[in-house]
């Protein structure tokens, strides 16, 4: 295996020439349509309403398996997306990415990588969607990052709070656009419930509960021989080397072995503990203390990250925020708003509240509101806005890290089994070394590294 290595980073001459070669297409489009105008189609020049080859937003895909592929068929519906190369290093996954491409474009025109490096490296691709296995999200993504590419990023940000920082560091550093895969910000009925607790219309906000699936057990998955269509010490990269099994190879299966994940705390809570920092107006601090319990499995079984939890969040502003698994006695999956005079709750399937006149103008436009958040109805869209204006996207890098490290936050906080307090503006947690310490990268495997930009 190649070690991870530092690419230089993407300089004005690179950009000069993905502009020069957009001019060129361009040019070239126009040129043949004066010549011979019967034989171009009029998408050639952006008629119709279409966007034209040379100005589409190019999209390499890290990933491509069933996150990968809902992402990338998100993106392949936006017109002025073109995706032009794939990177995975199981051929099934390839093979389906394909299809799915074809489908879309009428052909399966398409780079194919195995070595994310390689694709990062493409100066004709603009940006990345990162929707690889959690293990995998750190080293790819700076990688990328560091060769100026902006990136839609798949949750959670990462297996220790430390790549998240380097991420973050790696978007600072280059200015490019970065989308947490945090969709529900693009979701009317969630932006609606932090708007209602924004807006004081609860009347002062008390505590919000969130809850979200738990762990599992599961027995021991057998080694299997290693198939010719999947390159397994690839897959598993900087983690640590476990004998080969397919079931491994699923979504809903690698995301409980700490070996890949971190579990459902992180993987899941992400999601709504973003929804609960949006409604408390915190996006951009953290807890001044955190508090928790928790179960983990006997060992011996093929899952061992955490099953269930209770924790509780407490701020220097803002409601306390109480975390726990599906299933605890007195909590709903989703995420409540509780005040003085009413509550709301929400999650993907509905939004009610203590009285329906809460619930009436749901889109905020009479006025009854003075805080409006900002306003995405399609996740995927609104990355590429935000790459065409230069602007902020809905839940961009700081708002990414900041609502992830909560998660992080409540894992140690259950292993530590003690009040831990923590200093938002060092982020840091105070006079505990060994709290810190959890929160720096495990090693990595082999010649593995993680890049620090910084």
């Amino acid at each position: 295996m190649m070690p991870m290595t530092q690419r230089p980073r993407a300089d004005r001459n690179s950009r000069s020439r993905r502009t020069t070669r957009r001019r060129f297409l361009g040019v070239t489009a126009a040129t043949a349509a004066a010549a011979v105008p019967w034989i171009v189609p009029s998408s050639v020049l952006g008629r119709d309403g279409q966007t034209p080859p040379s100005e589409k937003i190019t999209l390499g895909v890290l990933g491509v398996g069933d996150q990968g592929t809902a992402d990338m068929n998100a993106f392949l519906q936006i017109p002025d997306v073109r995706v032009v190369a794939i990177c995975d290093v199981n051929q099934r996954n390839i093979a389906a990415a394909r299809r799915t491409i074809a489908q879309a474009y009428g052909n399966d025109e398409v780079k194919i990588y195995s070595d994310f490096r390689e694709l990062n490296a493409d100066p004709t691709i603009d940006a990345v969607q990162m929707s690889l296995p959690e293990h995998w999200h750190s080293i790819p993504s700076i990688d990328a990052l560091m060769h100026g590419k902006h990136a839609y990023y798949e949750k959670p940000m990462a297996m220790s709070f430390e790549e998240s920082r380097r991420v973050r560091q790696a978007v600072r550093n280059r200015g490019v656009v970065f989308q947490f895969g945090t969709q529900q910000r693009s979701d009317m009925r969630f932006r609606w419930a932090s708007e209602l607790a924004l807006n004081g219309r609860l009347g002062k906000l008390q505590q919000i509960d969130v809850s979200v699936p738990g762990g599992r057990n599961k027995p021991v998955f057998p080694e299997q021989p290693v198939p010719a269509w999947i390159d397994w010490d690839r897959w598993i990269g900087p983690a640590p080397t476990t004998p080969f099994h397919e079931e491994k190879l699923i979504r809903g299966n690698h995301e409980y072995m700490s070996n890949f994940a971190l579990g459902m705390i992180v993987c899941w809570g992400v999601h709504h503990l973003d929804i609960a920092q949006w409604g408390n107006g915190i996006d951009l601090t953290g807890p001044h203390t955190i508090e928790g319990t928790g179960q983990f499995p006997q060992p011996g079984g093929a899952f061992d990250t955490i099953l269930n939890w209770d924790v509780r969040f407490e701020f220097e502003r803002g409601a306390p925020v109480r975390f726990v698994n599906d299933g605890t006695p007195g909590f709903e999956h989703g995420v409540k708003f509780s005040g003085e005079t009413g509550w709301v709750h929400v999650n993907r399937e509905r939004i009610v509240a203590s009285s329906d006149e809460l619930l009436q103008d749901p889109q905020n436009q009479v006025g009854t509101m003075a805080v409006k958040l900002p306003v995405s109805d399609h996740h995927h869209r609104n990355f590429i806005e935000a790459i065409r204006s230069q602007t902020r996207p809905i839940c961009d890098i700081e708002t990414a890290v900041r609502s992830d490290t909560l998660c992080l936050l409540a894992l140690i906080a259950v292993k530590t089994g003690r009040k831990l307090t923590w200093d938002p503006q060092t982020e840091r947690f105070v006079n505990d070394n060994d709290a810190n310490a959890m929160l720096q990268p495990r090693p990595c495997r082999g010649d593995w590294i993680i890049p620090d930009p910084a």
